[in-house]
């Protein structure tokens, strides 16, 4: 069942990519947001159209450190998300994860509140099962580059099932598959943001490896949707997989983009990143059962949103 009580809730990490979204959800639903951030990767452009909203807060802060706010829901965001941020300083980025889940649960046991832990799909690393179940353990490099953040999230997940089981703190665990949409950061790295600015702008589209590589690429507010139902519903504390189940190649990724923007641009291959997965889907089985819950937005509709974001602010 659900509990639509409207609340007052804390969201770490709220003025980045998902984040940014979260915040307008919870607004419209008349809620009484605040957006606690350090602004290490999300930018103030993403909230500046809430500032002046009547429920909206903002506080500067960095979750490495305890902060104490009265809230009803805690949701932990907060954390470099894309490659080319969490390998720029991978200490902050384990700090952000294993401290930033601390201070979160912290509050959320004083204030006996739930916390959505915003994991990923990450910590199921080069997957040897295809598509990745929750019961998946993973196949994680920790030592490698991306381990500040695979590991890191991992953490956290241990961090929050053992304060559930030890000290009965009410959480939620999400394992976030590939999302785009309007305000993706147009320096983040991320495929679908660099595909659509190299294709706006003329540029070779660049893909790393040979294009067979898979993704399965969610639209944000479908994500956005997921994380609310999951706080919401009671009784069920995950983790659980959020993400659009439909695989395409990075190759066909590209092709498809091309034709959207009806670009000049050439596809040219580079040598693959270390421990790049070479497949990536998410069963939502239980998602589906549980939360009632799956992406509606297609990739070629996404696609074309996120497209015409991204003609509106590239000059």
């Amino acid at each position: 069942m659900q509990n639509e009580k409207l609340k007052k809730i804390l969201i770490t990490g709220g003025a980045g990519f998902i984040g940014s979204h979260l915040c307008e959800k919870l607004l419209k639903q008349g809620n009484q947001v605040i957006c606690l951030d350090n602004f290490f990767t999300g930018s103030k452009k993403n909230i500046e159209h809430l500032l002046d909203t009547k429920n909206f807060n903002l506080i500067e802060h960095d979750v490495e450190k305890p902060y104490q706010i009265e809230v009803d829901q805690i949701y932990n965001l907060a954390c470099p998300a894309a490659p080319i941020w969490y390998q720029k300083d991978p200490v902050k980025t384990i700090r952000t994860n294993v401290l930033g889940a601390i201070n979160a649960l912290d509050l959320a046991k004083k204030l006996n509140c739930p916390v959505l832990q915003a994991s990923t799909s990450e910590v199921y690393g080069d997957p040897k099962v295809h598509p990745q179940t929750e019961d998946y353990w993973g196949n994680v490099n920790s030592i490698g580059e991306r381990a500040c953040y695979d590991e890191g999230k991992r953490c956290a997940e241990t961090l929050f099932f053992d304060y559930y089981r030890e000290q009965g703190v009410k959480i939620k665990v999400v394992r976030i598959f590939n999302t785009y949409g309007p305000r993706m950061a147009i320096e983040d790295g991320r495929v679908v943001s660099n595909f659509i600015i190299q294709a706006l702008q003329g540029n070779d589209i660049t893909i790393y490896g040979d294009g067979n590589q898979t993704r399965s690429f969610c639209y944000i507010n479908d994500l956005v949707s997921g994380l609310v139902t999951m706080m919401n519903y009671q009784d069920f504390v995950g983790p659980v997989n959020l993400g659009n189940p439909k695989e395409f190649t990075i190759r066909q990724l590209a092709n498809k983009i091309v034709k959207l923007t009806n670009s000049v641009s050439r596809i040219v291959f580079k040598d693959l990143p270390a421990d790049d997965p070479v497949r990536r889907k998410p069963d939502i089985s239980l998602a589906q059962n549980k939360l009632n819950w799956q992406p509606l937005v297609s990739l070629d509709n996404g696609l074309k949103e996120t497209i015409d974001y991204f003609k509106k602010i590239i000059k």
